[in-house]
């Protein structure tokens, strides 16, 4: 099969499988000879953050010279951006030798009527051979969706785990509480490893200690009020984490206030780790300041951000950013998936923001929600939209109605963005 086939097959495995069970992850993992015990694994779950904690953690190790795998989801571009190794996503012929590899053990299970893993399960297989081969030291897991039983979770004696902000997400599946949901994201947690934490929800903070105290983990919750903001521009923060007599000045290269808990979660993980990988305070601090995340408040051309804020959550802490660096009334281009809570996120981007424009388009997904749909919530808060449904279009619309130093904002879905980038980057008429 060619590079393009096998994209198109992976795209087609959720209209055949559904999602298996753990062990049917380790059986995979198995017969592609993957033994847990090649790997010192960092393990993240949560809600909103969890990829931006990997690369901040990621961006330090490899700039410390380890041997860094980190898997990650969704892709913006294209797959093979989930498997990154020392900092540079896989090539087209490792991505395709890795498919091959899984493919033949799938073919065999089947053959021994055995299911067809999910689409996020083969992916992660895929994944975990090629980091194999690679023979990397470090490996970063963000797991897909919850923890518990998560296709990453398959593992017993992780380094460390880290669970990022927690709120209410995937209710069908985790669970219609925040107490539900953090259970299920502190099922990663394991007997007598640490695990970094968001403290920021009390009541997702205490289902995590106490789940972390039931196995011996040792813990360590970061608080709001240990983050003190020193300086933010249109492109950085500068801010001090305080942790006890720890007091550290931590610069990063995103607008984005959300980013100091990140930023201070991978810092107090890769602290409990120092033994371990040997990288001192100052090392960890200069390596974060090079990070970078595409779709985290990003500036994809000037004064056009791109962010993939894709729950109400998300978008409560996207419109607080906006708040604080535009200065004149910006244009907003939105668009979100149709399971995600859109009628909570668009009551937040209407109540707190006033746009001068806001453009409505199509993600080209077929779990895209209807912009019309998304029109008609915009409308019963009070605000005109114009609906564009090509992207293209829409991103080409956006830019020539900006008037001079005004910003745009792209956000809803880490997907939208993702087909943003290429249109930026000039795939696209």
């Amino acid at each position: 099969m060619t590079y393009e086939e096998i994209c198109n097959y992976i795209y087609e495995i959720p209209k055949f499988t559904k999602k298996n069970s753990l062990e049917h992850t380790k059986e995979m993992l198995q017969r592609l000879s993957i033994r847990e015990h090649q790997f010192e694994i960092i393990h993240v779950a949560g809600s909103n953050g969890k990829g931006s904690v990997c690369a901040f953690i990621n961006q330090v190790l490899v700039e410390h010279g380890c041997e860094v795998g980190l898997f990650t989801s969704p892709h913006l571009v294209c797959m093979e951006e989930r498997f990154v190794i020392n900092g540079e996503k896989c090539s087209q012929e490792e991505f395709v030798e890795s498919f091959e590899a899984v493919q033949k053990v799938v073919e065999q299970m089947e053959a021994e009527g055995l299911p067809h893993p999910a689409f996020f399960e083969y992916l992660f297989a895929m994944g975990m051979y090629l980091f194999q081969k690679r023979k990397v030291h470090y490996l970063i897991l963000e797991t897909g969706l919850g923890g518990r039983l998560d296709a990453t979770n398959v593992f017993e004696e992780p380094l460390l785990t880290i669970i990022t902000s927690i709120s209410l997400e995937h209710t069908q599946i985790l669970g219609d509480s925040i107490e539900a949901i953090a259970g299920e994201k502190a099922g990663i947690i394991k007997e007598g490893v640490p695990v970094i934490f968001d403290g920021s929800n009390e009541t997702a903070a205490e289902v995590i200690r106490q789940t972390a105290r039931a196995k011996r983990a040792p813990y360590y919750c970061i608080s709001l009020e240990s983050l003190k903001i020193h300086k933010i521009t249109g492109k950085t923060i500068d801010f001090c984490y305080t942790n006890g007599y720890d007091v550290v000045d931590l610069k990063i290269p995103f607008p984005a206030e959300y980013q100091m808990m990140n930023a201070s979660l991978a810092y107090r993980a890769l602290s409990v780790l120092q033994v371990e990988t040997g990288i001192g305070k100052a090392e960890i601090i200069s390596a974060m300041e090079h990070t970078r995340w595409m779709g985290r408040m990003q500036q994809a051309e000037p004064f056009i951000y791109f962010d993939g804020a894709h729950n109400a959550d998300g978008i409560a802490h996207f419109v607080k950013n906006v708040q604080k660096i535009a200065e004149e009334k910006p244009v907003l281009l939105f668009s979100m998936m149709e399971e995600k809570n859109h009628k909570e996120a668009v009551k937040v981007l209407c109540k707190e923001v006033s746009w001068d424009s806001i453009v409505l388009t199509r993600i080209p997904d077929s779990r895209g929600i209807d912009p019309l749909k998304l029109q008609d919530e915009f409308m019963a808060n009070g605000r005109e939209t114009v609906v564009i449904e090509d992207c293209a279009q829409a991103y080409r619309y956006v830019k020539e109605y900006r008037k001079d130093n005004q910003m745009v904002f792209c956000a809803g879905s880490l997907y939208l963005i993702g087909e943003l980038e290429k249109i930026a980057g000039g795939n696209e008429a």
